[in-house]
């Protein structure tokens, strides 16, 4: 991966806390294929377009065909077309088509390992679900005596992305709620990130894209994080306000049950109303179990490096089941990097 600085999406996030999670462990760690002894390939991003890949499927192939065949190859897969309004599922396709290359296959949930069932992924091909996690050492709760008790609910979620799926309509509502009675008596609700063309913040906060610890304490002068983004495989910004102490508020779409479930409440667009009321009234309840939340970035990667090491121990196996060394067509495609027509 080529990795961003500043406010980036989550694979950089997952880039970055691997990395460093496995150099601290004594194991070397590379960002491109230019090592001629590698022992495992992490293919996170196969559309080599994007400014985050550094390496692309077809590469990996020319790797193993002309440089070291022993490398094992894994393919994490973060992201789905249900999330891009992609109807004909070109996106899972070509992910399917990619992931011909890998020796076993991560997903970032059992949503999306369904989302991929669904378009074509094999049900016999080699594949775990590793969920994501965000670095305690950041994202941390607060001082609860640092916190307002003027018993006003203080709303925070955070976005990059622009995309509708975000959840702008839910948004919206939440800013308007604020400018009506009762709810302007004790509803605060503040966004992160970046606003999409034509949207304002007219009575919350807007606060423009941060990273870091200056994100982390903007998060955590709030009492509540909610999240109305669909179709999430995996998501960095809710795990980030659970580890920062606040209960969730999360929509019943995509992977969120399986990232909030008994940390907050779930909702519809049908009941946003009466869950920020039972919010207001259970808070504290829930402050306390969130402040159990598990999915930290040290046991994500703890996860990979176990995979990495059976996987390793069983190198010898799983050069002998690969499937792609009899496709020619497939491999010639790859190699002369034809645009991928499904």
């Amino acid at each position: 991966m080529r990795l961003q600085s500043g406010p980036w999406g989550g694979g950089n996030r997952f880039g970055s806390a691997l990395g460093a999670y496995l150099r601290q462990l004594g194991h070397e760690v590379c960002h491109d294929l230019t090592p001629r002894d590698l022992d495992i390939i992490l293919l996170a991003e196969p559309e080599g377009r994007l400014r985050i890949s550094a390496y692309d499927h077809a590469d990996i192939l020319r790797y193993l065909l002309f440089v070291n065949k022993k490398a094992l190859v894994v393919h994490r897969i973060n992201n789905t077309s249900e999330a891009r309004d992609d109807e004909s599922k070109t996106f899972n396709r070509f992910r399917i088509h990619a992931n011909r290359i890998a020796d076993h296959t991560v997903f970032v949930s059992q949503w999306v390992r369904s989302c991929y069932l669904a378009s074509g992924f094999g049900a016999d091909r080699p594949a775990s679900v590793i969920l994501n996690g965000a670095d305690a050492r950041l994202w941390r709760p607060g001082d609860p005596g640092t916190r307002a008790h003027d018993g006003c609910l203080r709303i925070v979620t955070h976005h990059w992305s622009t995309h509708a799926n975000k959840g702008w309509d839910i948004y919206r509502r939440l800013d308007a709620l604020q400018g009506q009675s009762p709810w302007n008596e004790w509803l605060r609700f503040t966004f992160v990130g970046r606003l999409p063309e034509g949207e304002r913040i007219e009575n919350g906060r807007h606060v423009m894209p941060c990273t870091g610890e200056a994100l982390a304490e903007e998060l955590r002068g709030h009492d509540v994080y909610l999240t109305a983004s669909r179709f999430e495989a995996g998501p960095n910004h809710l795990l980030e306000g659970a580890m920062c102490g606040l209960p969730l508020l999360y929509l019943e779409s995509g992977s969120m049950a399986e990232y909030g479930d008994g940390y907050g409440i779930p909702y519809t667009p049908g009941t946003l109303e009466n869950v920020l009321l039972a919010m207001r009234e259970e808070r504290n309840s829930w402050r306390q179990k969130v402040l159990e939340y598990p999915f930290t970035a040290d046991r994500m990667c703890g996860a990979y490096l176990e995979l990495f090491e059976r996987l390793f121990a069983e190198r010898a196996d799983l050069m002998t089941a690969r499937r792609w060394s009899s496709q020619w067509v497939w491999m010639v495609k790859c190699l002369l990097k034809r645009p991928w027509s499904g």
